[in-house]
Protein backbone atom coordinates (compact mmCIF):
# COMPACT_ATOMS: atom_id res chain seq x y z
CA UNK A 1 0.00 0.00 0.00
CA UNK A 2 2.65 2.34 1.20
CA UNK A 3 4.45 1.46 -2.59
CA UNK A 4 1.15 2.51 -4.32
CA UNK A 5 0.69 5.49 -2.41
CA UNK A 6 4.12 7.04 -3.60
CA UNK A 7 3.66 5.94 -6.96
CA UNK A 8 0.28 7.75 -6.77
CA UNK A 9 1.32 11.21 -5.72
CA UNK A 10 4.35 11.03 -8.06
CA UNK A 11 1.96 10.45 -10.62
CA UNK A 12 -0.08 13.58 -9.14
CA UNK A 13 2.99 15.74 -9.19
CA UNK A 14 4.07 14.77 -12.40
CA UNK A 15 0.89 15.44 -13.83
CA UNK A 16 0.65 19.23 -12.04
CA UNK A 17 4.20 19.96 -13.49
CA UNK A 18 2.54 18.61 -16.62
CA UNK A 19 -0.18 21.40 -16.91
CA UNK A 20 2.38 24.17 -15.54
CA UNK A 21 4.56 23.51 -19.00
CA UNK A 22 1.03 23.85 -20.79
CA UNK A 23 -0.10 26.45 -19.08
CA UNK A 24 3.23 28.59 -19.78
CA UNK A 25 1.60 29.48 -22.53
CA UNK A 26 1.37 32.53 -20.78
CA UNK A 27 4.78 33.43 -20.64
CA UNK A 28 5.27 32.69 -24.12
CA UNK A 29 2.78 34.64 -25.56
CA UNK A 30 4.07 37.64 -23.26
CA UNK A 31 7.79 36.95 -24.77
CA UNK A 32 6.24 37.80 -28.37
CA UNK A 33 4.32 41.48 -27.50
CA UNK A 34 7.04 43.33 -29.01
CA UNK A 35 7.98 40.53 -31.91
CA UNK A 36 4.52 40.53 -32.91
CA UNK A 37 2.62 43.51 -31.27
CA UNK A 38 4.21 46.46 -33.54
CA UNK A 39 1.23 48.76 -32.33
CA UNK A 40 -0.54 49.96 -29.38
CA UNK A 41 -3.93 48.21 -30.65
CA UNK A 42 -1.92 44.55 -31.15
CA UNK A 43 -0.36 44.75 -27.61
CA UNK A 44 -3.14 45.70 -25.61
CA UNK A 45 -4.94 42.63 -27.24
CA UNK A 46 -2.23 40.36 -26.52
CA UNK A 47 -1.44 41.38 -23.10
CA UNK A 48 -5.45 40.97 -22.18
CA UNK A 49 -5.42 37.85 -24.29
CA UNK A 50 -2.67 36.49 -21.80
CA UNK A 51 -4.15 38.49 -19.10
CA UNK A 52 -7.35 36.58 -18.71
CA UNK A 53 -5.46 33.08 -17.86
CA UNK A 54 -2.19 33.88 -15.97
CA UNK A 55 -3.93 33.40 -12.90
CA UNK A 56 -4.42 29.87 -14.00
CA UNK A 57 -0.19 29.65 -14.38
CA UNK A 58 0.23 31.03 -10.91
CA UNK A 59 -1.85 29.03 -9.31
CA UNK A 60 -0.54 25.47 -10.74
CA UNK A 61 2.73 26.65 -9.92
CA UNK A 62 1.97 27.43 -6.27
CA UNK A 63 -0.07 24.04 -6.12
CA UNK A 64 2.55 22.25 -7.41
CA UNK A 65 5.22 23.06 -4.97
CA UNK A 66 2.68 22.82 -2.48
CA UNK A 67 1.95 18.83 -3.68
CA UNK A 68 5.70 18.59 -3.66
CA UNK A 69 6.27 19.89 -0.20
CA UNK A 70 2.91 17.86 1.41
CA UNK A 71 4.06 14.17 -0.99
CA UNK A 72 8.24 14.15 -0.71
CA UNK A 73 9.11 16.67 1.71
CA UNK A 74 12.72 15.88 1.53
CA UNK A 75 12.97 17.08 -2.23
CA UNK A 76 11.01 20.52 -0.85
CA UNK A 77 14.02 20.81 1.64
CA UNK A 78 16.53 20.08 -0.79
CA UNK A 79 15.97 21.26 -3.88
CA UNK A 80 13.62 24.88 -2.55
CA UNK A 81 16.00 25.19 0.31
CA UNK A 82 18.96 24.43 -1.38
CA UNK A 83 18.78 25.63 -4.58
CA UNK A 84 17.07 28.99 -3.51
CA UNK A 85 18.60 31.17 -6.22
CA UNK A 86 17.12 29.56 -8.79
CA UNK A 87 13.69 29.17 -7.20
CA UNK A 88 13.69 32.46 -5.87
CA UNK A 89 14.65 34.27 -9.47
CA UNK A 90 11.03 31.84 -10.50
CA UNK A 91 9.13 33.16 -8.00
CA UNK A 92 10.07 36.50 -8.57
CA UNK A 93 9.85 36.73 -12.39
CA UNK A 94 6.21 35.43 -11.55
CA UNK A 95 5.58 38.07 -9.17
CA UNK A 96 6.94 40.81 -11.29
CA UNK A 97 4.28 39.59 -13.84
CA UNK A 98 1.24 40.03 -11.49
CA UNK A 99 2.34 43.48 -10.73
CA UNK A 100 3.09 44.55 -14.41
CA UNK A 101 -0.30 42.66 -15.52
CA UNK A 102 -2.76 45.04 -12.61
CA UNK A 103 -0.29 48.39 -12.74
CA UNK A 104 0.40 48.39 -16.39
CA UNK A 105 -2.90 50.61 -17.21
CA UNK A 106 -3.39 52.42 -13.80
CA UNK A 107 -4.21 56.24 -13.77
CA UNK A 108 -0.76 58.04 -12.19
CA UNK A 109 1.68 55.00 -13.49
CA UNK A 110 4.97 56.47 -12.99
CA UNK A 111 7.02 53.80 -15.22
CA UNK A 112 5.04 53.71 -17.82
CA UNK A 113 2.95 51.12 -19.99
CA UNK A 114 5.54 50.09 -22.20
CA UNK A 115 8.26 49.30 -18.72
CA UNK A 116 5.48 46.81 -17.65
CA UNK A 117 5.08 45.51 -20.78
CA UNK A 118 9.08 44.55 -20.60
CA UNK A 119 8.49 43.06 -17.20
CA UNK A 120 5.71 40.71 -18.35
CA UNK A 121 8.44 39.82 -21.46
CA UNK A 122 10.99 39.39 -19.00
CA UNK A 123 9.51 36.86 -17.42
CA UNK A 124 8.05 35.05 -20.47
CA UNK A 125 11.87 34.42 -20.87
CA UNK A 126 12.85 33.95 -16.98
CA UNK A 127 10.08 31.67 -16.21
CA UNK A 128 10.36 29.08 -19.25
CA UNK A 129 13.90 28.92 -19.42
CA UNK A 130 14.87 28.59 -15.66
CA UNK A 131 11.72 26.33 -15.11
CA UNK A 132 13.15 23.79 -17.99
CA UNK A 133 16.19 24.11 -16.56
CA UNK A 134 15.53 22.78 -13.13
CA UNK A 135 13.21 19.86 -14.60
CA UNK A 136 16.34 19.09 -16.86
CA UNK A 137 18.36 18.37 -13.00
CA UNK A 138 15.84 15.60 -12.19
CA UNK A 139 17.88 14.01 -15.35
CA UNK A 140 21.38 15.37 -14.85
CA UNK A 141 21.90 15.93 -11.23
CA UNK A 142 22.38 18.65 -8.88
CA UNK A 143 24.86 19.28 -6.32
CA UNK A 144 23.66 18.39 -2.62
CA UNK A 145 24.32 15.80 0.05
CA UNK A 146 22.17 14.29 2.38
CA UNK A 147 22.85 13.26 6.19
CA UNK A 148 19.90 12.45 8.19
CA UNK A 149 22.13 11.64 11.26
CA UNK A 150 21.52 15.13 11.45
CA UNK A 151 18.08 15.15 12.66
CA UNK A 152 19.40 14.59 15.87
CA UNK A 153 21.58 17.62 16.25
CA UNK A 154 19.55 19.98 18.31
CA UNK A 155 21.60 23.05 17.30
CA UNK A 156 20.93 22.67 13.49
CA UNK A 157 18.47 19.40 12.39
CA UNK A 158 19.56 20.32 8.80
CA UNK A 159 19.65 16.98 6.99
CA UNK A 160 19.99 18.38 3.54
CA UNK A 161 22.73 20.91 2.45
CA UNK A 162 23.91 22.42 -1.11
CA UNK A 163 27.64 21.37 -2.39
CA UNK A 164 28.31 25.01 -3.20
CA UNK A 165 27.52 28.64 -3.07
CA UNK A 166 25.48 28.92 -6.25
CA UNK A 167 22.65 27.10 -4.48
CA UNK A 168 20.91 26.13 -8.07
CA UNK A 169 22.56 28.80 -10.36
CA UNK A 170 24.92 25.96 -10.74
CA UNK A 171 22.55 23.77 -12.88
CA UNK A 172 22.84 27.02 -15.47
CA UNK A 173 26.69 25.57 -15.92
CA UNK A 174 25.19 22.36 -17.08
CA UNK A 175 24.66 22.81 -21.34
CA UNK A 176 21.85 20.49 -20.87
CA UNK A 177 19.98 22.00 -18.57
CA UNK A 178 20.32 24.90 -20.74
CA UNK A 179 19.21 22.90 -23.91
CA UNK A 180 15.88 21.70 -21.82
CA UNK A 181 15.41 25.35 -20.92
CA UNK A 182 15.82 26.52 -24.34
CA UNK A 183 13.72 24.16 -25.35
CA UNK A 184 10.75 25.03 -23.44
CA UNK A 185 11.00 28.76 -24.04
CA UNK A 186 10.44 27.85 -27.87
CA UNK A 187 7.29 25.56 -26.76
CA UNK A 188 5.72 28.29 -24.68
CA UNK A 189 6.33 30.47 -27.63
CA UNK A 190 4.69 28.11 -29.99
CA UNK A 191 1.70 27.61 -27.54
CA UNK A 192 1.41 31.42 -26.91
CA UNK A 193 0.55 31.78 -30.66
CA UNK A 194 -1.45 28.77 -30.50
CA UNK A 195 -3.21 30.28 -28.34
CA UNK A 196 -3.37 33.80 -29.87
CA UNK A 197 -4.54 32.64 -32.70
CA UNK A 198 -7.89 30.96 -30.67
CA UNK A 199 -8.30 33.79 -28.73
CA UNK A 200 -7.98 36.83 -30.93
CA UNK A 201 -10.12 37.71 -33.94
CA UNK A 202 -7.66 40.30 -35.33
CA UNK A 203 -6.49 38.67 -39.26
CA UNK A 204 -3.19 40.74 -39.59
CA UNK A 205 -2.11 39.56 -35.89
CA UNK A 206 -2.78 35.97 -36.30
CA UNK A 207 -1.07 35.28 -39.57
CA UNK A 208 1.96 36.95 -38.19
CA UNK A 209 1.12 34.06 -34.76
CA UNK A 210 0.94 31.60 -37.50
CA UNK A 211 4.49 32.67 -38.98
CA UNK A 212 5.99 32.79 -35.15
CA UNK A 213 4.45 29.00 -34.75
CA UNK A 214 6.20 27.50 -37.42
CA UNK A 215 9.45 29.92 -36.25
CA UNK A 216 9.45 28.86 -33.00
CA UNK A 217 8.82 25.14 -33.57
CA UNK A 218 11.56 24.36 -35.63
CA UNK A 219 13.94 26.12 -32.86
CA UNK A 220 11.93 24.23 -30.15
CA UNK A 221 12.49 20.57 -32.07
CA UNK A 222 15.63 20.68 -32.61
CA UNK A 223 16.65 21.72 -28.48
CA UNK A 224 13.48 19.01 -27.68
CA UNK A 225 14.95 16.21 -29.84
CA UNK A 226 18.69 16.78 -28.46
CA UNK A 227 17.90 16.48 -25.16
CA UNK A 228 15.46 13.34 -25.48
CA UNK A 229 18.76 11.52 -27.73
CA UNK A 230 21.17 13.09 -25.06
CA UNK A 231 18.69 11.49 -22.69
CA UNK A 232 18.16 7.76 -23.88
CA UNK A 233 21.63 6.97 -24.44
CA UNK A 234 22.81 8.74 -21.66
CA UNK A 235 23.70 6.68 -18.24
CA UNK A 236 20.82 7.19 -15.61
CA UNK A 237 20.45 6.52 -12.26
CA UNK A 238 19.13 3.52 -11.05
CA UNK A 239 17.75 1.95 -8.03
CA UNK A 240 18.80 -1.53 -6.59
CA UNK A 241 15.03 -2.78 -5.37
CA UNK A 242 16.68 -4.52 -2.43
CA UNK A 243 19.41 -2.68 -1.08
CA UNK A 244 17.96 0.61 -2.33
CA UNK A 245 21.33 1.71 -3.57
CA UNK A 246 22.05 3.98 -6.27
CA UNK A 247 24.54 3.36 -9.23
CA UNK A 248 24.94 4.28 -12.88
CA UNK A 249 23.14 2.07 -15.55
CA UNK A 250 23.64 2.28 -19.08
CA UNK A 251 20.23 3.45 -20.74
CA UNK A 252 18.73 3.55 -18.01
CA UNK A 253 15.79 6.10 -19.26
CA UNK A 254 15.35 4.24 -22.55
CA UNK A 255 14.92 0.65 -20.95
CA UNK A 256 12.12 2.83 -18.37
CA UNK A 257 10.63 3.77 -21.87
CA UNK A 258 10.39 0.37 -23.47
CA UNK A 259 9.46 -1.63 -19.56
CA UNK A 260 6.71 0.50 -19.51
CA UNK A 261 5.02 0.71 -22.49
CA UNK A 262 1.82 2.78 -21.38
CA UNK A 263 4.31 5.45 -20.53
CA UNK A 264 5.94 5.27 -24.21
CA UNK A 265 2.73 5.23 -25.69
CA UNK A 266 1.78 8.41 -23.80
CA UNK A 267 5.04 10.00 -24.76
CA UNK A 268 4.76 9.31 -28.42
CA UNK A 269 0.78 10.65 -28.44
CA UNK A 270 1.68 13.49 -26.76
CA UNK A 271 4.82 14.18 -29.15
CA UNK A 272 2.07 13.31 -32.40
CA UNK A 273 -0.36 15.56 -30.75
CA UNK A 274 1.90 18.36 -30.66
CA UNK A 275 3.29 18.02 -34.13
CA UNK A 276 -0.28 17.49 -35.46
CA UNK A 277 -1.04 21.02 -33.72
CA UNK A 278 1.37 22.73 -35.12
CA UNK A 279 1.53 21.11 -38.27
CA UNK A 280 -2.61 21.70 -39.27
CA UNK A 281 -2.36 25.69 -37.72
CA UNK A 282 0.67 26.20 -40.12
CA UNK A 283 -0.81 24.38 -43.52
CA UNK A 284 -4.57 25.08 -43.03
CA UNK A 285 -5.45 28.90 -42.71
CA UNK A 286 -8.61 28.97 -40.85
CA UNK A 287 -7.60 26.34 -38.19
CA UNK A 288 -7.65 28.03 -34.81
CA UNK A 289 -7.68 24.76 -32.39
CA UNK A 290 -3.97 23.89 -32.64
CA UNK A 291 -3.28 25.24 -29.12
CA UNK A 292 -5.72 22.38 -27.75
CA UNK A 293 -3.95 19.50 -30.01
CA UNK A 294 -0.67 21.25 -28.82
CA UNK A 295 -1.60 21.78 -25.19
CA UNK A 296 -3.01 18.18 -24.29
CA UNK A 297 0.28 17.00 -26.77
CA UNK A 298 2.62 18.81 -24.18
CA UNK A 299 0.73 17.63 -21.06
CA UNK A 300 1.10 13.85 -22.64
CA UNK A 301 4.60 14.48 -23.52
CA UNK A 302 6.05 15.71 -19.86
CA UNK A 303 3.97 13.28 -17.80
CA UNK A 304 5.72 10.93 -19.58
CA UNK A 305 9.39 12.45 -19.19
CA UNK A 306 8.56 13.03 -15.46
CA UNK A 307 7.04 9.73 -15.10
CA UNK A 308 10.14 7.95 -16.60
CA UNK A 309 12.62 9.96 -14.22
CA UNK A 310 11.10 8.36 -10.67
CA UNK A 311 8.98 5.53 -12.00
CA UNK A 312 10.48 1.88 -12.47
CA UNK A 313 13.12 2.30 -9.67
CA UNK A 314 14.90 5.30 -10.67
CA UNK A 315 16.25 7.82 -8.34
CA UNK A 316 14.27 11.44 -9.55
CA UNK A 317 16.55 13.79 -7.87
CA UNK A 318 20.07 12.58 -8.53
CA UNK A 319 23.10 13.90 -6.40
CA UNK A 320 26.41 14.50 -8.80
CA UNK A 321 27.87 15.20 -5.31
CA UNK A 322 27.15 12.07 -3.42
CA UNK A 323 25.42 9.12 -5.58
CA UNK A 324 24.20 7.67 -2.26
CA UNK A 325 22.20 11.12 -1.72
CA UNK A 326 20.33 11.16 -4.68
CA UNK A 327 16.41 11.31 -4.16
CA UNK A 328 13.85 8.26 -4.56
CA UNK A 329 10.44 8.03 -3.95
CA UNK A 330 10.81 5.46 -1.30
CA UNK A 331 13.37 7.67 0.66
CA UNK A 332 12.08 11.17 0.22
CA UNK A 333 8.35 10.50 0.78
CA UNK A 334 6.01 11.84 3.55
CA UNK A 335 4.84 9.00 6.19
CA UNK A 336 1.98 6.24 4.75
CA UNK A 337 -0.25 7.96 6.97
CA UNK A 338 -0.05 11.51 5.39
CA UNK A 339 -0.15 10.14 2.06
CA UNK A 340 -3.32 8.33 2.83
CA UNK A 341 -4.83 11.51 4.13
CA UNK A 342 -3.80 13.11 0.98
CA UNK A 343 -5.40 10.43 -1.20
CA UNK A 344 -8.57 10.79 0.03
CA UNK A 345 -8.40 14.77 0.06
CA UNK A 346 -6.99 14.04 -4.26
CA UNK A 347 -10.44 13.35 -4.97
CA UNK A 348 -11.25 16.77 -5.16
CA UNK A 349 -8.97 17.40 -8.08
CA UNK A 350 -11.17 16.39 -10.98
CA UNK A 351 -14.26 18.78 -9.47
CA UNK A 352 -11.40 21.64 -9.23
CA UNK A 353 -10.12 20.55 -12.64
CA UNK A 354 -13.97 20.78 -13.80
CA UNK A 355 -14.78 24.53 -12.24
CA UNK A 356 -11.15 25.12 -14.33
CA UNK A 357 -12.75 24.54 -17.79
CA UNK A 358 -15.72 25.74 -17.17
CA UNK A 359 -14.08 29.12 -15.96
CA UNK A 360 -11.97 29.03 -19.02
CA UNK A 361 -15.10 28.59 -21.37
CA UNK A 362 -16.92 31.03 -20.02
CA UNK A 363 -13.77 33.52 -19.69
CA UNK A 364 -12.67 32.18 -24.14
CA UNK A 365 -17.07 32.32 -24.95
CA UNK A 366 -15.98 35.12 -27.83
CA UNK A 367 -12.65 36.35 -28.77
CA UNK A 368 -10.86 39.34 -28.14
CA UNK A 369 -11.74 42.09 -30.70
CA UNK A 370 -10.46 45.59 -31.51
CA UNK A 371 -13.79 47.27 -30.76
CA UNK A 372 -13.85 45.04 -27.24
CA UNK A 373 -10.78 46.90 -26.09
CA UNK A 374 -11.80 50.51 -27.53
CA UNK A 375 -15.01 49.80 -25.51
CA UNK A 376 -13.60 50.38 -22.12
CA UNK A 377 -14.50 48.43 -19.00
CA UNK A 378 -12.14 45.92 -17.55
CA UNK A 379 -8.66 45.28 -19.34
CA UNK A 380 -4.82 45.58 -19.09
Amino acid sequence: MYIFLQQYWWLVVSLLGAILVFLMFVQGGNSLLFCLGKTEKHRKMMVNSTGRKWEFTFTTLVTFGGAFFASFPLFYSTSFGGAYWLWMIILFSFVLQAVSYEFQSKAGNLLGKKTYQTFLVLNGVVGPVLLGGAVATFFTGSNFFINKGNMTDTLMPVISQWGNGWHGLDALADIWNVVLGVAVFFLARVLGALYFINNIADKELTDKCRRAVLNNALFFLVFFLAFVIRTLVSDGFAVNSDTQEIYMQPYKYFINFIEMPVVLLLFLAGVVLVLFGIGKTILKKTFDKGIWFAGIGTVLTVLALLLVAGYNNTAYYPSNLDLQSSLTLSNSCSSEFTLKVMAYVSILVPFVIAYIFYAWRSIDRHKITEEEMDQGGHSY
